[in-house]
C-alpha cells in the first residue's frame, strides 16, 4: 500500500515537517496537490510505519503515486565528454543550498568545469546556478567561489522548517553542522540567549523558531552576514524576540543577562571566552563553546580553556558534555563543549 495523509494546503508544511521529524515521510514519492470540491489539499506520502492516522488525518491508499526521479551518476552524464582518466577525477559529492549547487572541481579538470556544471544542472532541474568552491579565507571565513553557470548566487535555503537567505559567494553554510542546528532548536525555551557569532542565524534562528526564548541577542561583525541575519529574522517571523547587533562581540556583548550563550564559530573562539562568560547571569548559565582541535586533545584542550577563562573571572565550571560535530580536516575535529558556569 502506498499510504498518504491528505491535509488542507495551508497545513501542508506543518504536517510535512511532522512526518520528517517522526521519520515517516516517504521520500521516494512526490508530495502532490489535489483540487477537490471541498478545497485544495496536499497528499503527503508516508511509510508503513506511520500507522493508521497522524494527528487525526487517516492514512489512505494513494492512487497513481508519482515517484521522485533519482538523478543518475554524474559520470554517466559526462561519459561522452570526458576521458576515462578525467572521469576518475570527477567530484563524487557536492552541496545544494536552495537552488544553487556548490562543487569542488580539481585543477586537472579546469577545462571541463563548465561541462561538469552543465551535467549537475541536468541532474537537478530545480537548481539554476552552479558555483565552484575553493575553500574559505579571512577573518570572516568568507567562501572563495567561482560562478560557473547561472546568473544569481543569492538563494533561500530551507532546512528543518527554517529559512536561510544568503549569497553563497559571500557567506558560509556548513551542511556538517545540521545536527547541531537541530539540537539548538530544542534548547533555550523561556530563556535569554546571546549568540556571540550569529552569522546569518545558523544556530539561533532554529532556536528562535522552535524553542521561543524570551529574547535572543545575535551579534555579527561581518556586515554582509549581518544583512542576511536581519533578513532571516524577518523571513522566519521572529522579530519580536530576536535583537540583531552588528559589531565585535568582545565589545558588543551584554553583561550579566544571559541564561545561555552560543559560541558557534571556530578558529579563534577561545579569545572570546571571557566576554561570553561575562554575558551569563551571575546566578549561572550554559555555554556552548565550539572549537577545532587535534583529535587527541578533543577531551582536554577545549575544556581547559573554558575552565581557565572562568577561573580568571572568579567563576566555577561544570563540563556537561563534549560533542563531536564533524571532522574538520585530517586529524582535526570540530567539537562543541556544553558547560555550566556558576558562582
Amino acid at each position: 500500500m502506498y499510504g498518504v495523509i491528505r491535509v488542507p494546503s495551508e497545513k501542508g508544511e506543518e504536517f510535512r515537517r511532522k512526518t520528517v521529524e517522526k521519520k515517516i515521510l516517504d521520500t521516494s514519492r512526490k508530495i502532490r496537490k489535489l483540487q477537490t470540491k471541498e478545497g485544495v489539499f496536499l497528499e503527503i506520502p508516508v511509510t508503513e510505519a506511520a500507522g493508521e492516522n497522524i494527528e487525526g488525518f487517516p492514512v489512505i491508499e494513494q492512487e497513481n503515486p508519482e515517484f521522485s526521479r533519482k538523478p543518475c551518476s554524474i559520470k554517466k552524464y559526462l561519459k561522452d565528454s570526458l576521458s576515462e582518466a578525467e572521469l576518475a577525477c570527477v567530484p563524487a559529492g557536492w552541496q545544494i543550498l536552495g537552488d544553487v549547487i556548490i562543487v569542488s572541481i580539481p585543477e586537472t579538470l579546469e577545462n571541463k568545469k563548465v561541462k561538469i556544471a552543465e551535467a549537475l544542472l541536468s541532474m537537478y532541474p530545480r537548481c539554476r546556478t552552479v558555483v565552484r568552491d575553493f575553500g574559505i579565507e579571512g577573518q570572516f571565513r568568507q567562501p572563495k567561489r567561482e560562478l560557473l553557470l547561472g546568473s544569481g548566487t543569492e538563494t533561500i535555503h530551507k532546512e528543518h522548517g527554517c529559512f536561510f537567505k544568503q549569497d553563497v559567494t559571500k557567506v558560509m553554510y556548513s551542511k556538517g553542522n545540521l545536527e547541531e542546528r537541530k539540537r539548538m532548536s530544542r534548547l533555550g525555551g523561556e530563556e535569554v540567549v546571546v549568540d556571540m557569532f550569529a552569522g546569518i542565524g545558523y544556530f539561533s534562528i532554529p532556536m528562535a523558531v522552535y524553542s521561543r526564548p524570551k529574547k535572543i541577542i545575535g551579534i555579527e561583525i561581518n556586515p554582509e552576514s549581518f544583512a542576511y541575519l536581519k533578513e532571516n529574522i524577518r523571513l522566519n517571523k521572529v522579530e519580536k524576540i530576536y535583537i540583531p547587533i552588528c559589531g565585535d562581540c568582545s565589545k558588543a556583548a551584554p553583561e550579566g543577562i544571559a541564561d545561555r550563550v552560543l559560541m558557534g564559530y571556530v578558529g579563534t573562539t577561545h579569545h572570546y571566552l571571557e566576554p561570553a562568560i561575562k554575558a551569563l547571569k551571575k546566578s549561572g548559565g550554559i555555554l556552548h563553546y565550539h572549537e577545532t582541535v587535534p583529535e587527541h586533545l578533543a577531551r582536554t584542550r577545549p575544556q581547559e580553556r573554558i575552565r581557565r577563562a572562568a577561573y580568571a573571572l572568579g567563576r566555577k565550571v561544570e563540563i556537561l558534555e563534549t560533542r563531536r560535530i564533524k571532522k574538520y580536516s585530517p586529524g582535526v575535529l570540530h567539537v562543541v563543549v556544553d558547560a555550566r558556569i556558576f558562582e
